[in-house]
């Protein structure tokens, strides 16, 4: 009987011992009409009652007949099924059922089913829910006998059918890895083995529980080979492992150089999920699997594999020649495919095995592109790392060389009026030295070498001054339109070098556009609040102020892209550009604190979005600390002594020329050393140190710092081919100094030695 019988037979009860308690108190209390009514309402709960009974005979009657119904549907089924009502109790069991549960009517299906997989419950329960929803649903699921699809239909609104059916062609985990003679077994992530297919029963002799009890020298290494026992005695196998889920893995023994290869069976080779070739003793192509053809495409048997893979440093033949003589075999080698429609990587293991007696390899792939992707991105980061030092130490030698040049330049101007026929050279002269000096500047704006002047900056207020000449440099052809975003956030930054940065992605935009278009450039705060990872650069959470510079050009192609940041690299035709503008922005950018990132469509357009940390305004205002006045004798313009230490003999006999010109006297030294060796004389009186920075030996701010001690009150300029920040950190301790970039003209060297001693 059902619980919904029980129910009905409850209720008729309460309603009989209603109506005779009705009819007990007219019988003994009432009188006259009164009487009538109480034995009326007696009658009406017999009434009923009667009504209830003759309803839950028919209602029992239907159900027996739906069962009975269902009974004979299922009967005959192959798959066991039961039938359940809403609380999940068991009314009828088909043959099927009987013969691997046992007879269960009267018991829940969560308590059957429990025999089948750990905590059923949790299914059964999800199951319903969208049966009662839906009127069906299933699920696939992974038992100790292999994958069973557990099914469901609504029958009427109180009961379901269940239904459990194998799956066959569902892995190799469960009964149909008893039909492929390659051995394989399921294990849990504990090691425990949850399956053993028969043809590993027969290698290893038994059934067993562990791993332990098969392999030797645990862990499993897939695509190794391991010794594992065997039933007559230790056997070399090739591992391949394939994670399913729950953590469980299928672990495959291929057979090895003393486990020879079942040619009959072909199931074993070609269904593996392991992609997989067999090769002869010539390197060709005997077999690949399914899986080895979705990385190769479709490969002709008799293919030698040196026409399908590439990559060593030797030939492929050679390398197929020693794993065969057992030199190279189990050595992962990474190899690329030759295909052109993409670049596909693959990791390749040889092992030898037997053919028939004869040695061969069998080749185990795994796709390594990603691999090499994130290599190719890493060689990439290090080489940009080694152009930036290689352009920092270049221009800081440059640096020296057109300091030289154009301060014997400025020299010799000195001794030529506008008349001489000379001068005009000489103009050229210090104009090209000019102009190299530029480049150099670029070069160490790339290698953020160069020196900044942070200042607070308000985008809208510089980018609305920059306009006027970004139009001119568009021309009339395009059109450049600014717009802002609200409660547009601060930034620190140099403003020149932003101009600069600025003014090289508008001049590249506009040269995408030859036939004219739209250059937009928009600005605008945003919040991150999680880590932003980008083309290698990983952006921080925090408040960003973005300027992005977004053209209708032609875009940049994919292969250039990772390009186009490097120095001299342009897309331009010969002549055109330096391809320094990129770079130069790059660096700048980095500098500051920044990132640029490039997103771009061939035919369509590109856009570069600058990512500047927002400035924390603040009510301080930004003074400049000014060192304390010290006593210094009085002298007259042109007048003191400057101890000049330069280890590069052109830039010292320039410098030390253009000194003596403005009437100062000027004691050389090549070196800190011979530095500290002319002030060991205390009668010699020093106005101001003048030194290069980096040189051999003793550094400038070291052996400055080392005078210092005799001499407190001498002013500093220190000098230097690299930037004011290779100073930063002893400067902060060193008072009264100065910082002079090179190249640096005569006038501007004079300009800051006066400055220093007024």
């Amino acid at each position: 009987m059902t619980r919904t019988a029980v129910r009905f037979s409850v209720y008729s009860q309460y309603l009989v011992l209603t109506s005779l308690l009705f009819a007990g108190f007219a019988y003994a209390f009432a009188e006259g009409m009164f009487a009538l009514v109480v034995c009326g309402v007696s009658g009406t709960f017999a009434v009923m009652a009667v009504l209830i009974v003759w309803l839950r005979k028919g209602q029992r009657r239907a159900y027996d007949d739906l069962q009975s119904h269902l009974a004979a549907f299922i009967a005959h089924d192959a798959a066991p099924s039961f039938t359940t009502d809403l609380v999940g109790e068991i009314g009828t069991q088909n043959q099927a059922a009987l013969e691997r549960f046992g007879w269960r009517n009267g018991q829940t299906l969560t308590r059957a089913l429990s025999e089948l997989f750990a905590s059923p419950a949790t299914v059964l329960h999800r199951l319903q829910r969208c049966a009662e929803a839906n009127g069906f649903a299933h699920e696939d699921v992974v038992t100790r006998r292999g994958h069973v699809r557990l099914a469901v239909h609504r029958i009427g609104e109180t009961g379901f059918l269940w239904r459990l059916e194998d799956m066959m062609d569902r892995g190799a985990g469960g009964r149909s890895a008893d039909t492929i003679s390659l051995p394989m077994l399921t294990a849990s992530k504990t090691g425990m083995i949850l399956f053993m297919n028969e043809a590993l029963k027969r290698l290893v002799g038994d059934r067993v529980k562990t791993l332990e009890a098969i392999f030797k020298d645990l862990p499993v290494r897939p695509g190794e080979e391991h010794e594992i026992v065997g039933a007559d005695g230790p056997v070399r196998a090739l591992v391949a492992a394939v994670d399913g889920s729950g953590g469980r893995r299928e672990i495959y023994f291929l057979p090895a150089a003393c486990f020879p290869v079942q040619t009959g069976d072909p199931t074993a080779f070609e269904t593996l999920p392991v992609a997989l070739l067999r090769l002869d003793d010539d390197g060709q192509l005997i077999d690949t699997n399914r899986a080895a053809r979705a990385l190769l495409g479709e490969v002709e048997p008799g293919t030698p594999l040196a026409t399908i893979v590439e990559g060593l440093g030797r030939p492929v033949d050679d390398w197929l020649s020693d794993a065969l003589a057992g030199r190279g075999e189990r050595r992962p080698e990474v190899l690329k495919v030759r295909r052109s429609d993409q670049d596909t990587f693959l990791q390749v293991t040889l092992t030898r095995v037997l053919e028939d007696g004869s040695p061969a390899l069998v080749a185990v792939l795994s796709d390594a592109t990603q691999l090499k992707t994130l290599e190719a991105q890493f060689v990439q980061s290090q080489k940009m790392q080694a152009i930036g030092q290689l352009a920092g130490g270049v221009a800081h030698d440059f640096n020296n060389l057109l300091t030289a040049i154009s301060g014997h330049c400025d020299l010799l101007l000195l001794r030529h009026d506008k008349s001489d026929p000379d001068y005009a050279d000489l103009v050229q002269i210090n104009q090209n030295a000019n102009r190299a000096a530029s480049l150099v500047g670029q070069l160490l704006a790339f290698s953020r070498k160069q020196t900044l002047k942070l200042t607070t900056i308000d985008l809208r207020d510089t980018l609305s001054d920059l306009t006027h000449l970004l139009n001119r440099l568009v021309g009339e052809k395009v059109r450049l339109t600014l717009m802002h975003g609200s409660d547009l956030a601060p930034i620190r930054a140099d403003k020149r070098q932003l101009e600069q940065v600025i003014m090289n992605l508008v001049v590249n935009a506009r040269d995408a556009m030859p036939q004219g278009g739209e250059i937009k450039i928009e600005t605008e705060t945003v919040t991150l609040k999680e880590d932003l990872h980008r083309d290698r650069a990983t952006v921080e959470p925090g408040n960003y102020v973005i300027v992005r510079v977004t053209d209708q050009g032609c875009g940049i192609a994919p292969e250039q892209l990772p390009k186009i940041f490097e120095p001299f690299y342009t897309t331009k035709r010969q002549g055109e550009g330096t391809g320094l503008g990129l770079s130069t922005a790059y660096g700048i950018i980095k500098q500051t604190g920044g990132f640029i990132f490039c997103d771009t469509v061939p035919g369509q357009g590109t856009t570069f979005s600058l990512y500047f940390p927002a400035h924390e305004a603040s009510d301080e205002v930004e003074e400049k600390v000014v060192p304390a006045a010290q006593p210094r004798r009085v002298t007259q313009s042109g007048e003191g002594v400057i101890l000049l230490v330069e280890d590069e003999a052109p830039v010292r006999a320039f410098a030390s020329r253009a000194l003596r010109l403005r009437g100062y006297t000027v004691i050389e030294a090549e070196s800190a050393e011979d530095a500290l060796k002319a002030l060991e004389d205390e009668a010699l009186a020093v106005d101001v140190f003048v030194t290069d920075v980096i040189m051999p030996g003793m550094d400038g701010p070291s052996w400055v710092r080392e005078a210092l001690k005799a001499r407190p009150n001498t002013r500093v300029v220190f000098v230097s081919g690299y930037s004011e920040e290779s100073l930063t950190q002893t400067r902060e301790r060193i008072p009264n100094s100065v910082f002079l970039p090179k190249p640096f003209s005569l006038s501007e060297l004079t300009a800051t030695v006066q400055g220093q001693i007024h």
